[in-house]
């Protein structure tokens, strides 16, 4: 497997102002071999607060073991709701997928096959590339698109409305966001006819992000005849990713998703900007040890219907 981890933007061209030095990055999940493959690029969640390494690095090699040349986006992220995000993170996903198809060749992967995954406000950002594309030109990028061939939503955010997980639209837009720009981000209200395909799933018990997630965007989907698939189970928690053995045991790799988070506690540490202690406290959860549940076997079936539908998809184009 070829790993390499990619800056997304030059110096000049990033300017969030409370990044501290984390700069958006890829990082890749390659055969060795010269097949031509189709691109998988994983968006983890956290809530637009961080980017969560339980859905990262296990989701690319899964992807990996079925054929995909992966990779995984460490966006930018609010970890102390102090500075909104806007469209930075859509505009990290959108050069991320511009970087992928633009290096084809050296990646061995066909420009025409591209998916994304992305778990809960990581399912956000992923729609929110899905439906306003057209929205985040990149003058680097004239001539390539930042639109996906296909899209996995695991759990995914998508309401600003009575079902919303209020926190990532606060850290996203701002807790006095105009209704304006809630509606913009409200991806249920702005799917069309050229919205990506897509694979939903969720979990009726989810607590967190509600199953009306979900149900609403596919309602959506439906209504514009994009195509689509819905995979609603029974129950368990939030935050499921591969719901397997390997997830249950905290079996992650490398943390590498924390980097923005890590350098928001060093810049806090360092009297650079304010935050409270259970902040500076905060990687310590990500521990292998302190991150054990248990499986679903219901719901680990889940990537295993998303690649028999990819293959459907991409088998039309």
């Amino acid at each position: 497997m070829i790993t390499e981890r990619i800056d997304l933007w030059k110096p000049e061209e990033y300017s969030y102002p409370l990044a501290f030095g984390f700069k958006p990055n890829l990082r890749t999940y390659l055969h060795e071999d010269d097949e031509i493959r189709p691109a998988m690029v994983v968006v983890p969640g956290g809530g637009y607060a961080f980017v969560s390494p339980t859905e990262a690095g296990i989701i690319a090699e899964k992807f990996y073991d079925y054929g995909y040349n992966a990779f995984v986006v460490t966006y930018t992220v609010n970890p102390l709701e102090k500075e909104p995000l806007l469209d930075q993170p859509a505009r990290d996903l959108s050069r991320a997928i511009r970087i992928v198809r633009s290096k084809a060749e050296t990646f061995k992967i066909d420009p025409e096959r591209l998916a994304i995954v992305g778990f809960s406000a990581g399912g956000h950002l992923c729609a929110s590339v899905c439906v306003h594309f057209a929205d985040y030109e990149d003058p680097c990028y004239p001539n390539v698109s930042n639109r996906p061939d296909a899209a996995i939503l695991s759990y995914p955010v998508i309401t600003s409305g009575e079902k919303a997980h209020r926190g990532s639209f606060d850290c996203l837009l701002g807790k006095d966001a105009s209704e304006e720009a809630l509606h913009y981000a409200s991806l249920e209200t702005q799917v069309r006819p050229d919205t990506t395909p897509c694979f939903l799933w969720h979990t009726v018990t989810d607590d967190l992000v509600p199953v009306e997630n979900s149900l609403y965007f596919s309602e959506a989907l439906r209504a514009n005849r994009v195509p689509y698939a819905l995979h609603i189970f029974s129950e368990g928690q939030h935050g499921y990713s591969l719901a397997d053995e390997r997830w249950a045991a905290g079996d992650l790799g490398e943390p590498y998703t924390l980097e923005p988070t890590i350098a928001t506690i060093k810049a806090a540490k360092a009297g650079l900007v304010e935050a409270p202690k259970e902040f500076l406290a905060f990687t310590e959860g990500f521990d292998n040890a302190d991150c054990q549940a248990e499986p679903n076997e219901e719901v680990r079936v889940w990537h295993e219907a998303a690649a028999g539908w990819l293959k459907k998809i991409f088998s039309k184009k």
